[in-house]
């Protein structure tokens, strides 16, 4: 039996929520429906998507490289249909993006991928810098759209912005930590753990912050602008890192196994979305382009 675009979405919305239960609630649907789903396609592929344990759900190897697959195909249909309703003919213009560091691999290069397969006559260029300063290059006119993280945007008095995406920050370990088997992980825990520091936007200030409120001085280990960096460090046993939850993937590039728990108290969230200048009219490529990003948001919602 060949697998449906229902089990599909409910793969992709199990793999984004991390569990059934949160999945089930964010589908409106019952556990058992995702379950079941869940059950049929891996029957249907020949393999686990998910180990199950006590504790929940973990994504597979396996199941992490078809989630890739299922994101597309369900973009791609999404396509088909934006393409059939006549919304994309002769489609053309210039769209100027700016995206920060964070979010390059993690959010625009998908729907960037989507906007140039539903309007392939636009020309589309993007520059990637610190917020700050695409910032400035939108107030300035000089960009249309800038994809970047929003939770510390500095001046919304010219700026409207429209989240993509809300990602907690985690706690990311190495394979047979002492951690991992925790009931419960509280920042007091991590304090005296070396940690390995991503300095790119505002994580190495958020972390330093959080760490410092214990009265404790952070013991960073190592400090990378690299995410893959972060992931092999942590995998080999280097340290451990908190990172928010969107740059997560369970294997480093060498394949070792990194692991990701919840910590209790008040974290921060990072606020990844879209920015232009406020009052501005759009033109006809940066509507399309809030239009897709709207609508793959509706994807990973539903």
């Amino acid at each position: 039996m060949a697998f449906t675009l229902r089990q599909l979405q409910y793969f992709v919305a199990v793999a984004d929520q991390g569990g059934v239960s949160r999945a089930a609630q964010s589908l409106s649907i019952s556990q058992s429906a995702v379950t079941e789903a869940i059950k049929e396609l891996e029957s249907d592929l020949g393999v686990e998507l998910f180990e199950r344990h006590p504790r929940g759900l973990n994504i597979t190897h396996k199941g992490h490289q078809f989630l890739r697959h299922a994101t597309k195909i369900l973009a791609d249909v999404s396509d088909a249909r934006r393409t059939f309703s006549g919304e994309s003919e002769a489609a053309s213009g210039r769209l100027q993006l700016g995206v920060t560091s964070l979010v390059a691999g993690y959010v625009l290069s998908d729907l960037l991928a989507r906007y140039r397969r539903a309007f392939p006559g636009v020309e589309v260029t993007a520059i990637e810098d610190n917020g700050d300063y695409l910032e400035h290059l939108l107030v300035g006119g000089e960009l249309d759209i800038a994809v970047m993280v929003i939770s510390n945007l500095r001046d919304r008095m010219a700026l409207q912005a429209e989240i993509l995406e809300s990602s907690p920050y985690r706690l990311w370990l190495p394979l047979g930590h002492p951690l991992a088997t925790a009931e419960t992980i509280s920042l007091s825990d991590i304090a005296s753990q070396p940690l390995i520091m991503l300095t790119i936007d505002e994580i190495e200030e958020n972390t330093g912050k959080l760490l410092m409120a214990l009265g404790a001085r952070p013991h960073v280990a190592f400090r990378t602008r690299s995410v893959e960096a972060v992931r092999s460090l942590v995998a080999t046993g280097a340290g451990v890192a908190l990172l928010p939850d969107l740059v997560y993937r369970p294997w480093s590039l060498e394949g070792d196994r990194i692991e990701s728990r919840d910590i209790s108290g008040a974290l921060p969230v990072v606020q990844v979305g879209m920015v232009w200048r406020r009052g501005l009219g759009l033109q006809q490529p940066s509507r399309d382009f809030i239009g897709i990003a709207q609508g793959q948001r509706a994807v990973r919602q539903r």
